[in-house]
């Protein structure tokens, strides 16, 4: 009830109806979580803080417990600025823990703000919390993803120095998945093999971004190498040599793994569809004369037959107009909107086309996704029918 009064947005009934709850001694951490969230989206700083003294009233104690745990709901929502308000606003009744910073330079870095972060760890080191690993993480990946690279490297380095028995897997997978995004290939190779030296295994997650750094700067040989010693390869691994592969242009090798990848049992995901039909088309799509291998032509009529008219619209503007600005082709939204028994027909009536001129890359991915679709919808189906037989009853 809760929950669904809150969705409403009408908050002068769902502060009554908090009280109500708080009266009737029926609150739990979810309940703090609804409210608290409910309120901080719509802005009622004031009614935030009062929310806590208002539970304290009712005999609900104030406990750290509960402020974290709804601290961290705010975070990963991106509602940092919030959760920060609540807690500056209850610390003379409410002391913070290591837990509470902790979530705020989370939130902080994932929003792109570092300098409300910084201050978070500074504030964090005066009440005499000594940072955890997991903000050393975050606070890297922040720097990394705001393009403060040389910033981030600085703060590795000053880890190595302090804190050397605290590094472990997560800090050395940060820095080694960005310096090979950043074509720093042997940078990441020395900080790999002191990591190694240290005697920390790395996982397939690091294995797999040491892969695409040393594809996309053209050591295939070498990513292959460490394909083959790999035990289990699973996701990562695979992602990190297709979009390698991709990235120098060779999408019918990318394709060949693609098949190898399901040979040995490793699902492909909707990012892994999606990373080969860029790599085959294009991101805005094949443009051509033969109406067979025009993308652009198989995704409008599909758009039409999906009743999305107006997107259709956009690209046939875009094949008339070259000169006019329209939305670039999504091969997202096009293969979640047939993602179903009826897409399944669709994408194996096109994979047929793509095989009559030659184009059997581009006809194996649409036909083994139509395949995928079509075993999620009989799942899907099985699961519903014994519903509707036991409401028939």
């Amino acid at each position: 009830m809760l929950d669904v009064v809150g969705k409403s947005r009408n908050i002068e009934l769902f502060w009554d109806l908090c009280q109500e709850i708080g009266k009737l001694h029926l609150l739990n951490i979810k309940a703090y979580i609804i409210a608290l969230r409910t309120l901080a989206a719509a802005r009622e700083f004031k009614k935030c803080i009062e929310f806590f003294h208002l539970m304290n009233g009712f005999g609900y104690e104030y406990r750290v417990e509960v402020l974290n745990k709804v601290v961290e709901f705010l975070c990963k929502n991106m509602l940092v600025v919030e959760a920060k308000h609540i807690v500056m606003k209850l610390k003379d009744c409410l002391k913070s823990d290591g837990e509470t910073y902790r979530w705020l330079i989370n939130g902080f870095c994932d929003v792109g703000d570092l300098i409300e972060a910084s201050k978070v760890w500074n504030l964090m080191v005066d009440e005499g919390f000594e940072p955890g690993i997991n903000a050393f993480d975050a606070m890297l990946e922040g720097l990394f993803k705001n393009n403060r690279f040389d910033e981030g490297l600085k703060l590795f380095q000053s880890m190595r120095v302090k804190r050397m028995e605290d590094l472990w897997l997560s800090t050395y997978q940060v820095v080694i998945n960005w310096l090979c995004k950043k074509g720093k290939i042997g940078e990441a190779h020395k900080v790999f093999d002191k990591m190694q030296m240290r005697g920390i295994k790395a996982d397939n997650e690091t294995l797999g971004s040491l892969i695409y750094g040393l594809v996309s700067k053209g050591r295939v040989r070498e990513a292959y190498n460490i394909v083959e010693r790999i035990e289990k390869p699973d996701m990562n691994v695979y992602h990190g040599m297709i979009k390698g592969l991709l990235r120098l242009k060779r999408p019918s090798e990318a394709t060949q793994l693609f098949r190898e990848m399901i040979k040995q049992g490793c699902e492909p995901t909707m990012h892994t569809y999606i990373m080969l039909l860029q790599g085959h088309l294009g991101r805005r799509g094949r443009k051509g004369e033969d109406p067979l291998v025009n993308f652009e032509t198989i995704f409008v009529g599909g758009l039409v037959k999906a009743g999305k008219s107006l997107e259709a619209t956009k690209y046939v503007e875009r094949m008339m107009s070259r000169g006019l600005k329209v939305p670039r082709f999504d091969y997202n939204r096009f293969l979640h909107y047939f993602s179903n028994e009826e897409g399944t027909i669709m994408f194996e009536v096109m994979a047929e086309k793509l095989r009559e001129v030659g184009l059997f890359d581009l006809a194996n991915i649409f036909s083994r996704y139509g395949e995928k679709m079509a075993t999620r919808e009989r799942r899907r189906n099985r699961t519903l029918e014994p519903e509707e037989q036991f409401v028939q009853t």
